[in-house]
């Protein structure tokens, strides 16, 4: 009877012992350095905010969608809308990744039309991020027949996409280190004066 309560009570000390440990090691408690956290506390609320562990109490009792990227900073995304902006667009979800155009004149054959699918993968610009596909829609005596076409045209789509969400990622970096390098210049001048 002793041996059966102390081997209860051991395995029960030894599992909350356990239980601590294992909380201890998830993350719950965090280890920060002084250079990474500013002294002054209003650094401190706009790095907290920009990082998005700020609380607002403004927002209580509000129904929230969810959290989404918005569309324009997504290169890719913006690439796309760029580069069919010369056709209407019938169907464009950002939150489903896909843009599909509608039909528009063919200018190598006028009896046919064509749209364009794209499928977004991936938000980063790599080639297999993005799936496009272009149709084709051929009408005769009131009888049309569509297809997907299978040629270098899709190919050439995705890479005049890429090649501009290329381009305005690097703008955006030139931009950015613009705003950077005048910022600090006018902090360290700030500096000087003290």
């Amino acid at each position: 009877m002793f041996f059966s309560n102390f081997t209860k009570k051991t395995i029960f000390y030894l599992g909350i012992i356990l239980l601590f440990l294992n909380i201890s090691g998830c993350g719950l408690y965090k280890r920060s350095d002084i250079k990474d956290n500013p002294v002054n506390v209003k650094e401190r609320a706009r790095k907290n905010v920009a990082e998005g562990r700020s609380l607002s109490l403004s927002n209580i009792g509000k129904k929230g969608g969810g959290s989404f990227e918005f569309a324009s900073s997504n290169p890719m995304w913006r690439a796309s809308l760029e580069i069919l902006d010369f056709t209407p667009l019938s169907n464009v979800d950002y939150s489903g990744g896909i843009i599909i155009t509608d039909w528009f004149d063919n200018e190598d054959d006028v009896n046919s039309n064509l749209k364009i699918s794209i499928k977004f993968l991936s938000n980063e610009i790599r080639a297999d991020g993005l799936d496009v596909s272009i149709f084709e829609k051929k009408c005769a005596n009131n009888l049309c027949r569509t297809r997907k076409l299978e040629n270098n045209i899709s190919t050439d789509v995705k890479k005049t996409i890429l090649k501009k969400a290329s381009l305005l990622v690097k703008n955006q970096k030139i931009k950015n280190a613009k705003e950077y390098r005048k910022k600090n210049v006018d902090v360290s001048e700030s500096d000087k004066r003290f």
